[in-house]
């Protein structure tokens, strides 16, 4: 492992074959693909995450804390840490992976999820909560940013317009890919407005990428 990246990371690795798991890709080596260290990284940062919102929000509700949580623990704001400390150079992926597209956000924000797993094990809860405290740092110092996903947003702005507006409709129009890297391309309609699509690495995902794109379109 590099130098660079050790420091980005705060940790040099005792066991570097986990760190060299949790960046790889599934595409590129099924058999030690970083699968199951993002189930276990996705659970580690979101248990720092509620405790850091706990401890700095004390008059919220749990509804409002929820809220903060989902913001900060969905692939958008792992990949946002991932490009900031330069995780994708360091993947190893196929060579169409490699190539980016509209697939590197979730590839590369998911592989940061499998590190922060990588960091739980080798160094332990303390190390792997220092690098989610450093780098999540801004995100928890802005009050002011909007903690809904998109499709949250969308619904709340539908509903505001009246009776008549209608829920934001979704429909999956596109299911392609292998198991290990599919791709979902998704249609979101909104009455009165032209319809968008959205892709992604999931159905959710994609969806949230229609719902994004549809307000903007609509200027929210």
């Amino acid at each position: 492992m590099s130098d660079a990246l050790s420091e980005k990371l705060g940790h040099r690795f005792h066991d570097e074959t986990l760190l060299k798991r949790a960046l790889t890709h599934a595409g590129a080596d099924s058999a030690r693909s970083n699968e199951r260290l993002e189930f276990l990284g996705d659970r580690v940062l979101a248990l720092a995450v509620a405790e850091e919102l706990y401890r700095r929000y004390p008059g919220e509700d749990e509804g409002a804390l929820t809220r903060r949580v989902h913001s900060l623990v969905r692939w958008e704001a792992c990949a946002k840490v991932a490009e900031e400390i330069g995780l994708w150079g360091y993947l190893v992926l196929t060579r169409s992976e490699a190539a980016g597209g509209r697939a590197r956000g979730p590839i590369v924000g998911s592989a940061l999820e499998a590190v922060i797993a990588a960091l739980y094990l080798d160094g332990g809860p303390d190390v792997a909560r220092a690098f989610i405290m450093r780098w999540w740092a801004p995100m928890f110092a802005d009050p002011g940013s909007d903690t809904r996903d998109a499709k949250t947003r969308l619904q709340e702005w539908s509903q505001g317009r009246g009776r008549d507006a209608g829920a934001p409709v979704y429909t999956l129009k596109e299911q392609a890919g292998p198991d290990h890297a599919p791709h979902f391309v998704v249609e979101a309609k909104v009455t009165g407005f032209p319809v968008v699509t959205g892709e992604g690495g999931s159905k959710r995902q994609a969806e949230q990428d229609a719902a994004a794109k549809l307000l903007a379109a609509v200027g929210q």
